[in-house]
């Protein structure tokens, strides 16, 4: 028997750059990935979003932005 997935997140990079800031853990350099994210419901989309996402180039860490 197979599952069927009812949600699924499909997410495309449509560009990347370098952030002013170095990683609080290694002080490595940090790159702004930039997502086309899309949410879809049985094969229907449902969501579109662009999010930015920032990464250590040295460590690999998922870096969040402070406000």
């Amino acid at each position: 028997m197979g599952s069927l997935e009812v949600f699924h997140l499909r997410e495309k990079v449509i560009g990347k750059k370098g952030a002013a800031t170095t990683c609080p853990y290694c002080g490595g350099p940090v790159l702004a990935w930039e997502f086309d994210a899309h949410m879809l419901f049985c094969f229907i989309p449902i969501s579109h979003k662009t999010k930015t996402k920032f990464i250590c180039t040295v460590c690999s860490t998922r870096l969040v932005p402070s406000h």
